[in-house]
């Protein structure tokens, strides 16, 4: 019977361990599943290189997003290290397990890595683990309630924005003022103020504060 090879990358060890736990033990139809563990982005990409580096590639790599914070710079999120796998272990299947459930991280995620599916935490279960790995096995992809929301929401809309106005918006979403937005979006703070009126416009909401232009972004699911 085949083995099938899963690579899981958590910082939380005890919720890996249970999956670990949950999958290993679980039965299939014609696979049993060996689950190996990291609990860093280095770890992570070490166990992929290595994997890549002796021909015998993950059959299913299971990603957090938040491993660590970012230092400088250097990428060290579980969205950087999906792209990272999806180019040089292009036959693995990758799955985003994450407590985010936000449209903005999520459509971020489907932008850059397209990944087979994608877990909301809260929403898993032993179940649902199960028929993840079937389902992205076979007819992919596989996505939680709240993940397929976002994803909905999302599609809804006709607007199109390009990624310094998402970013905006989101960092609006989440308080971060205009006048300390330029640590985050690689633009002066007149143009920042520029583009906020430019999306105002968009969503019709310029005569409003932004409070209500975060409502109707949310609204239309783009954070």
């Amino acid at each position: 019977m085949k083995t099938l090879k899963i690579l899981a990358v958590d910082d939380h060890q005890m919720t890996m361990i249970g999956y670990k736990y949950i999958l290993e033990d679980a039965e299939f139809e014609d696979f049993t599943v060996a689950m190996e563990m990291a609990t860093t982005f280095e770890e992570g990409k070490q166990k992929i290189e290595q994997s890549v580096a002796n021909s015998d590639l993950f059959d299913l790599i299971l990603l957090d997003i938040q491993l660590s914070p970012v230092v400088d710079g250097v990428p060290s999120t579980g969205q950087d290290l999906g792209v990272i796998a999806r180019n040089i272990s292009p036959t693995s299947k990758i799955v985003f397990l994450s407590s985010f459930s936000d449209n903005y991280r999520i459509n971020s995620i489907l932008r850059t890595v397209n990944p087979e599916g994608y877990m909301v935490k809260t929403e898993i279960n032993e179940i649902v683990l199960k028929e993840m790995v079937e389902t992205v096995l076979t007819s992919p992809p596989y996505y939680t309630k709240k993940a397929l929301i976002a994803i909905r929401n999302k599609m809804s809309t006709n607007i199109h924005l390009d990624d310094t106005d998402i970013k905006i918006l989101y960092y609006l979403s989440v308080g971060t003022r205009t006048k300390d937005m330029g640590d985050y979006v690689p633009l002066s703070i007149s143009a920042i103020e520029n583009r906020k009126r430019q999306i105002k416009e968009i969503f019709g909401v310029e005569n409003e504060n932004d409070n209500a232009l975060i409502a109707s972004a949310k609204e239309k699911g783009f954070i």
